[in-house]
Protein backbone atom coordinates (compact mmCIF):
# COMPACT_ATOMS: atom_id res chain seq x y z
CA UNK A 1 0.00 0.00 0.00
CA UNK A 2 3.03 2.29 0.20
CA UNK A 3 2.62 3.17 -3.48
CA UNK A 4 -1.17 3.51 -3.31
CA UNK A 5 -2.64 6.93 -3.97
CA UNK A 6 -5.94 8.67 -4.60
CA UNK A 7 -6.41 10.57 -7.85
CA UNK A 8 -9.07 12.01 -10.14
CA UNK A 9 -9.58 10.64 -13.66
CA UNK A 10 -11.65 12.39 -16.35
CA UNK A 11 -11.81 9.14 -18.28
CA UNK A 12 -13.40 7.44 -15.28
CA UNK A 13 -16.10 10.14 -15.32
CA UNK A 14 -16.66 9.26 -18.99
CA UNK A 15 -17.34 5.66 -17.96
CA UNK A 16 -19.80 6.91 -15.34
CA UNK A 17 -21.48 9.05 -18.00
CA UNK A 18 -21.72 6.13 -20.43
CA UNK A 19 -23.27 4.02 -17.69
CA UNK A 20 -25.88 6.71 -17.02
CA UNK A 21 -26.60 7.11 -20.74
CA UNK A 22 -27.08 3.38 -21.33
CA UNK A 23 -27.99 1.79 -17.96
CA UNK A 24 -29.28 4.43 -15.50
CA UNK A 25 -30.02 2.91 -12.10
CA UNK A 26 -30.77 5.76 -9.68
CA UNK A 27 -32.30 9.23 -9.62
CA UNK A 28 -29.08 11.08 -10.47
CA UNK A 29 -28.29 8.80 -13.40
CA UNK A 30 -31.88 8.95 -14.66
CA UNK A 31 -31.78 12.75 -14.62
CA UNK A 32 -28.49 12.75 -16.56
CA UNK A 33 -29.95 10.23 -19.02
CA UNK A 34 -33.06 12.32 -19.54
CA UNK A 35 -31.03 15.45 -20.25
CA UNK A 36 -28.79 13.84 -22.87
CA UNK A 37 -30.49 10.70 -24.20
CA UNK A 38 -31.89 12.17 -27.42
CA UNK A 39 -28.63 13.76 -28.56
CA UNK A 40 -26.76 10.58 -27.60
CA UNK A 41 -29.20 8.39 -29.54
CA UNK A 42 -29.01 10.68 -32.57
CA UNK A 43 -25.20 10.52 -32.52
CA UNK A 44 -25.18 6.71 -32.33
CA UNK A 45 -27.71 6.47 -35.17
CA UNK A 46 -25.47 8.65 -37.33
CA UNK A 47 -22.29 6.79 -36.30
CA UNK A 48 -22.95 3.01 -36.52
CA UNK A 49 -19.33 2.16 -35.72
CA UNK A 50 -19.57 4.00 -32.41
CA UNK A 51 -22.81 2.17 -31.63
CA UNK A 52 -21.21 -1.18 -32.41
CA UNK A 53 -18.17 -0.36 -30.27
CA UNK A 54 -20.38 0.70 -27.36
CA UNK A 55 -22.32 -2.57 -27.57
CA UNK A 56 -19.04 -4.50 -27.30
CA UNK A 57 -17.74 -2.43 -24.39
CA UNK A 58 -20.09 -3.63 -21.62
CA UNK A 59 -20.91 -7.17 -20.55
CA UNK A 60 -23.81 -7.37 -18.13
CA UNK A 61 -23.63 -9.53 -15.05
CA UNK A 62 -25.63 -12.76 -15.33
CA UNK A 63 -25.96 -15.32 -12.57
CA UNK A 64 -22.51 -16.15 -11.28
CA UNK A 65 -20.83 -14.48 -14.26
CA UNK A 66 -19.36 -11.11 -13.30
CA UNK A 67 -20.08 -7.97 -15.24
CA UNK A 68 -17.22 -6.73 -17.38
CA UNK A 69 -15.98 -3.44 -18.80
CA UNK A 70 -13.70 -3.26 -21.80
CA UNK A 71 -10.13 -2.59 -20.77
CA UNK A 72 -9.87 0.68 -22.69
CA UNK A 73 -12.59 2.11 -20.43
CA UNK A 74 -11.31 0.94 -17.05
CA UNK A 75 -7.55 1.21 -17.61
CA UNK A 76 -5.71 2.98 -14.77
CA UNK A 77 -5.02 6.70 -15.16
CA UNK A 78 -1.90 7.32 -17.25
CA UNK A 79 -0.61 9.63 -14.49
CA UNK A 80 -2.02 11.36 -11.40
CA UNK A 81 -4.00 14.41 -12.46
CA UNK A 82 -3.89 13.60 -16.19
CA UNK A 83 -6.23 15.74 -18.30
CA UNK A 84 -8.93 14.37 -20.57
CA UNK A 85 -6.79 15.39 -23.55
CA UNK A 86 -3.88 13.34 -22.19
CA UNK A 87 -6.07 10.32 -21.54
CA UNK A 88 -7.71 10.43 -24.97
CA UNK A 89 -4.31 10.85 -26.62
CA UNK A 90 -3.10 7.72 -24.82
CA UNK A 91 -6.19 5.84 -26.05
CA UNK A 92 -5.61 7.07 -29.61
CA UNK A 93 -2.20 5.37 -29.60
CA UNK A 94 -3.52 1.89 -28.69
CA UNK A 95 -3.03 -0.55 -31.60
CA UNK A 96 -6.12 -1.91 -33.33
CA UNK A 97 -5.10 -5.49 -32.55
CA UNK A 98 -5.01 -4.71 -28.83
CA UNK A 99 -8.44 -3.07 -28.86
CA UNK A 100 -9.88 -5.88 -30.97
CA UNK A 101 -8.76 -8.49 -28.43
CA UNK A 102 -10.10 -6.32 -25.61
CA UNK A 103 -13.54 -5.91 -27.19
CA UNK A 104 -13.86 -9.56 -28.22
CA UNK A 105 -12.98 -10.67 -24.67
CA UNK A 106 -15.58 -8.31 -23.26
CA UNK A 107 -18.36 -9.16 -25.72
CA UNK A 108 -17.40 -12.88 -25.82
CA UNK A 109 -17.77 -12.90 -29.60
CA UNK A 110 -16.06 -11.69 -32.74
CA UNK A 111 -16.27 -8.04 -33.66
CA UNK A 112 -19.46 -7.08 -35.52
CA UNK A 113 -19.23 -6.33 -39.23
CA UNK A 114 -19.44 -2.57 -38.64
CA UNK A 115 -16.10 -2.60 -36.82
CA UNK A 116 -14.11 -4.86 -39.12
CA UNK A 117 -11.47 -2.91 -40.95
CA UNK A 118 -11.95 0.16 -38.74
CA UNK A 119 -9.15 1.81 -36.81
CA UNK A 120 -10.67 1.07 -33.43
CA UNK A 121 -8.74 3.74 -31.54
CA UNK A 122 -10.33 6.41 -33.75
CA UNK A 123 -13.79 5.00 -33.10
CA UNK A 124 -13.19 4.84 -29.34
CA UNK A 125 -11.76 8.36 -29.06
CA UNK A 126 -14.59 9.65 -31.25
CA UNK A 127 -17.19 8.13 -28.94
CA UNK A 128 -15.57 9.28 -25.71
CA UNK A 129 -14.71 12.69 -27.13
CA UNK A 130 -18.34 13.25 -28.10
CA UNK A 131 -19.59 12.26 -24.64
CA UNK A 132 -17.07 14.57 -23.00
CA UNK A 133 -17.85 17.55 -25.23
CA UNK A 134 -21.64 17.20 -25.18
CA UNK A 135 -22.33 16.05 -21.61
CA UNK A 136 -19.37 16.48 -19.23
CA UNK A 137 -17.20 19.39 -20.34
CA UNK A 138 -19.39 22.10 -18.83
CA UNK A 139 -19.94 20.02 -15.65
CA UNK A 140 -16.32 18.99 -15.11
CA UNK A 141 -15.20 21.88 -12.86
CA UNK A 142 -18.04 21.17 -10.43
CA UNK A 143 -17.53 17.40 -10.58
CA UNK A 144 -13.80 17.74 -10.07
CA UNK A 145 -14.29 19.86 -6.94
CA UNK A 146 -16.54 17.17 -5.45
CA UNK A 147 -14.10 14.39 -6.34
CA UNK A 148 -11.12 16.24 -4.88
CA UNK A 149 -13.05 16.96 -1.68
CA UNK A 150 -13.58 13.20 -1.32
CA UNK A 151 -9.84 12.62 -1.71
CA UNK A 152 -8.96 15.29 0.87
CA UNK A 153 -11.35 13.73 3.39
CA UNK A 154 -10.02 10.21 2.86
CA UNK A 155 -6.41 11.34 3.03
CA UNK A 156 -7.08 13.03 6.36
CA UNK A 157 -8.77 9.87 7.63
CA UNK A 158 -5.81 7.77 6.50
CA UNK A 159 -3.41 9.74 8.70
CA UNK A 160 -5.49 9.19 11.82
CA UNK A 161 -7.24 5.85 11.31
CA UNK A 162 -5.29 3.86 8.73
CA UNK A 163 -6.28 2.06 5.54
CA UNK A 164 -9.03 -0.03 7.15
CA UNK A 165 -11.09 3.10 7.87
CA UNK A 166 -10.36 4.66 4.49
CA UNK A 167 -11.40 1.62 2.49
CA UNK A 168 -14.49 0.76 4.52
CA UNK A 169 -17.01 2.48 2.19
CA UNK A 170 -15.52 2.00 -1.27
CA UNK A 171 -18.51 -0.11 -2.35
CA UNK A 172 -19.94 -3.56 -1.82
CA UNK A 173 -17.45 -6.37 -1.14
CA UNK A 174 -14.56 -3.91 -0.78
CA UNK A 175 -12.78 -4.30 2.53
CA UNK A 176 -9.36 -4.31 4.11
CA UNK A 177 -8.73 -7.84 5.36
CA UNK A 178 -5.37 -7.11 6.90
CA UNK A 179 -1.87 -8.45 6.32
CA UNK A 180 -1.65 -6.40 3.13
CA UNK A 181 -4.77 -7.91 1.56
CA UNK A 182 -7.65 -5.92 0.05
CA UNK A 183 -10.80 -7.73 -1.04
CA UNK A 184 -12.40 -6.14 -4.13
CA UNK A 185 -15.26 -8.57 -4.93
CA UNK A 186 -17.06 -11.68 -3.73
CA UNK A 187 -15.98 -14.00 -6.54
CA UNK A 188 -14.02 -17.16 -5.80
CA UNK A 189 -10.86 -16.11 -7.63
CA UNK A 190 -7.20 -16.51 -6.70
CA UNK A 191 -5.55 -13.71 -4.76
CA UNK A 192 -3.36 -11.49 -6.95
CA UNK A 193 -0.09 -10.25 -5.53
CA UNK A 194 0.95 -6.85 -6.89
CA UNK A 195 4.63 -6.20 -7.57
CA UNK A 196 6.33 -4.05 -4.98
CA UNK A 197 6.81 -1.21 -7.46
CA UNK A 198 3.24 -1.31 -8.82
CA UNK A 199 1.06 1.81 -8.72
CA UNK A 200 -2.36 1.31 -7.13
CA UNK A 201 -4.84 4.12 -7.76
CA UNK A 202 -8.07 4.75 -5.88
CA UNK A 203 -10.34 6.83 -8.12
CA UNK A 204 -13.66 8.40 -6.98
CA UNK A 205 -16.39 8.68 -9.62
CA UNK A 206 -19.94 9.98 -9.92
CA UNK A 207 -21.40 6.51 -10.49
CA UNK A 208 -23.75 4.16 -8.74
CA UNK A 209 -21.29 1.29 -8.97
CA UNK A 210 -17.69 0.18 -8.69
CA UNK A 211 -15.15 -1.40 -11.02
CA UNK A 212 -11.45 -2.17 -11.29
CA UNK A 213 -8.86 -1.95 -14.04
CA UNK A 214 -5.24 -2.80 -14.66
CA UNK A 215 -2.36 -2.38 -17.05
CA UNK A 216 -0.25 -5.30 -15.95
CA UNK A 217 2.18 -5.58 -14.35
CA UNK A 218 2.74 -2.06 -13.05
CA UNK A 219 -0.58 -0.17 -12.75
CA UNK A 220 -3.91 -1.00 -11.12
CA UNK A 221 -7.01 1.06 -10.29
CA UNK A 222 -10.05 0.72 -8.07
CA UNK A 223 -12.96 3.01 -8.96
CA UNK A 224 -15.52 3.77 -6.25
CA UNK A 225 -18.59 6.00 -5.77
CA UNK A 226 -17.66 9.46 -4.48
CA UNK A 227 -18.62 10.06 -0.86
CA UNK A 228 -22.40 10.41 -0.50
CA UNK A 229 -23.11 8.96 -3.94
CA UNK A 230 -24.77 5.84 -2.50
CA UNK A 231 -26.53 7.62 0.36
CA UNK A 232 -30.31 7.50 0.66
CA UNK A 233 -31.66 10.77 -0.75
CA UNK A 234 -34.82 10.53 1.38
CA UNK A 235 -36.84 11.43 -1.74
CA UNK A 236 -39.83 9.39 -0.59
CA UNK A 237 -39.94 11.00 2.83
CA UNK A 238 -39.58 14.53 1.48
CA UNK A 239 -42.29 14.07 -1.14
CA UNK A 240 -40.15 13.97 -4.29
CA UNK A 241 -41.49 15.87 -7.28
CA UNK A 242 -45.01 16.39 -5.82
CA UNK A 243 -43.40 17.94 -2.76
CA UNK A 244 -41.54 20.38 -5.00
CA UNK A 245 -44.22 21.45 -7.48
CA UNK A 246 -47.46 20.04 -6.05
CA UNK A 247 -49.30 16.82 -6.82
CA UNK A 248 -51.31 18.10 -9.81
CA UNK A 249 -48.36 19.79 -11.51
CA UNK A 250 -46.24 16.69 -10.94
CA UNK A 251 -48.96 14.59 -12.54
CA UNK A 252 -49.10 16.98 -15.52
CA UNK A 253 -45.34 16.79 -15.97
CA UNK A 254 -45.43 13.00 -15.98
CA UNK A 255 -48.06 13.02 -18.74
CA UNK A 256 -46.14 15.42 -20.98
CA UNK A 257 -43.55 13.02 -22.37
CA UNK A 258 -45.47 13.59 -25.63
CA UNK A 259 -47.24 16.80 -26.74
CA UNK A 260 -50.75 17.05 -25.31
CA UNK A 261 -53.52 19.64 -25.20
CA UNK A 262 -55.00 21.10 -22.00
CA UNK A 263 -58.30 19.38 -22.83
CA UNK A 264 -56.65 15.98 -23.06
CA UNK A 265 -54.70 16.58 -19.86
CA UNK A 266 -57.81 17.71 -18.00
CA UNK A 267 -59.64 14.56 -19.07
CA UNK A 268 -56.73 12.29 -18.09
CA UNK A 269 -56.44 13.84 -14.62
CA UNK A 270 -60.14 14.57 -14.13
CA UNK A 271 -59.39 18.21 -13.37
CA UNK A 272 -61.23 21.37 -14.50
CA UNK A 273 -59.78 22.81 -17.71
CA UNK A 274 -59.23 26.16 -15.98
CA UNK A 275 -57.15 24.55 -13.22
CA UNK A 276 -55.05 22.69 -15.79
CA UNK A 277 -54.46 25.94 -17.67
CA UNK A 278 -53.26 27.66 -14.50
CA UNK A 279 -50.89 24.80 -13.67
CA UNK A 280 -49.50 24.79 -17.22
CA UNK A 281 -48.88 28.52 -17.07
CA UNK A 282 -46.79 28.09 -13.91
CA UNK A 283 -44.84 25.18 -15.44
CA UNK A 284 -44.26 27.21 -18.60
CA UNK A 285 -42.88 30.15 -16.61
CA UNK A 286 -40.60 27.76 -14.70
CA UNK A 287 -39.11 26.48 -17.95
CA UNK A 288 -40.13 22.84 -17.49
CA UNK A 289 -42.66 22.77 -20.35
CA UNK A 290 -42.94 24.35 -23.79
CA UNK A 291 -45.98 25.02 -25.94
CA UNK A 292 -46.90 25.60 -29.58
CA UNK A 293 -50.11 26.01 -31.53
CA UNK A 294 -51.28 23.26 -33.85
CA UNK A 295 -54.33 24.56 -35.72
CA UNK A 296 -56.86 25.52 -33.08
CA UNK A 297 -55.14 23.46 -30.42
CA UNK A 298 -52.30 24.47 -28.11
CA UNK A 299 -49.94 21.62 -27.31
CA UNK A 300 -47.59 21.36 -24.32
CA UNK A 301 -44.61 19.07 -23.74
CA UNK A 302 -41.67 18.76 -21.35
CA UNK A 303 -38.35 20.54 -21.78
CA UNK A 304 -35.07 18.71 -20.96
CA UNK A 305 -35.33 20.27 -17.48
CA UNK A 306 -38.81 18.80 -17.10
CA UNK A 307 -37.51 15.43 -18.33
CA UNK A 308 -34.75 15.54 -15.73
CA UNK A 309 -37.19 16.33 -12.90
CA UNK A 310 -39.47 13.47 -13.86
CA UNK A 311 -36.59 11.05 -14.37
CA UNK A 312 -35.05 11.90 -11.00
CA UNK A 313 -38.40 11.25 -9.30
CA UNK A 314 -38.91 7.85 -10.95
CA UNK A 315 -38.01 4.58 -9.35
Amino acid sequence: MARARFTVSPRAELVAALKALTRPTDATERAFHAAHRQAFADMLAAMPRRRALLECSFRDRRGSRPGWLAGYLCAPPIAPGASIQDELAALAAVPTATLRADLEETAMRQLPTALRGARLADVATGLLGWVWTHTLDIEWPRRERVLRADIVARTARLAGQGWAAVLRDLGRHREWIGDGELRINSYDRPTRALPGDAELYFVPVHANGTWVGWAEPRAYAIYYPVTGRLADTDARRTGGLPGLVGANRAALLRLLDEPASPTRLAAALELPIGAVGNHLRVLLQAGVVLRRRSGRTVLYWRTPLGDALVAADAG
